[in-house]
């Protein structure tokens, strides 16, 4: 992920409710150092403001966007959005070499996308088979864990071991 869009990620997550560095590092899959550099960037450049209070148990460090962070990120959050439907109509189009081309180019994206919900899952899996892809050539395994179509997996049912459901008529 570049720059730019681990920013955004950041970003979005403190503009979700995100407030605690561990877990926005957790979550974002960015190294502290990483983290703290981008924090600093976005709190000077005014969409965050970050908060120490003094408890029992310490400092405590709350990370707050600002309403030009809101807006900012509503902003980025508006041109991924219009990047996906950009690919979506090129998909519907039925133009392969456009498809492929656009994909290459939003490469950097697509994980922010994913991770903000954009991407729908069942056409984004459409477009790599109509371009003779697979996902994993232009977005990293640790990138696509995110990705959840919905399906759950058949031994995480509530199924029995034959397959059937539990019924009780009481016999």
């Amino acid at each position: 992920m570049d720059e730019e869009n681990k920013e955004t990620v950041v970003l979005g997550m403190i503009s979700r409710g995100h407030s605690k560095f561990n877990k926005i590092s957790q979550e974002a899959k960015i190294e502290p150092k990483e983290l703290e550099l981008i924090l600093q960037k976005l709190e000077s450049s005014g969409l965050i403001r970050v908060e120490e209070k003094k408890g029992w148990l310490g400092t405590k460090i709350d990370i707050k966007p600002t309403e030009e962070g809101y807006r900012e990120f509503e902003r980025q959050l508006k041109n991924l959005q219009d990047k996906w439907n950009n690919l979506e109509n090129t998909y519907k189009s039925g133009n392969k070499q456009e498809l492929e081309q656009k994909l290459k180019e939003d490469k950097s994206f697509l994980p922010t996308m994913m991770m903000f919900g954009i991407i729908d899952v069942m056409m984004f899996s459409m477009m790599f088979s109509m371009i003779g892809a697979s996902m994993g050539s232009f977005i990293p395994a640790e990138d696509m864990q995110g990705m959840d179509d919905g399906s759950e997996d058949m031994n995480d049912s509530d199924m029995g071991d034959d397959g059937g459901y539990d019924i009780d008529i009481g016999f």
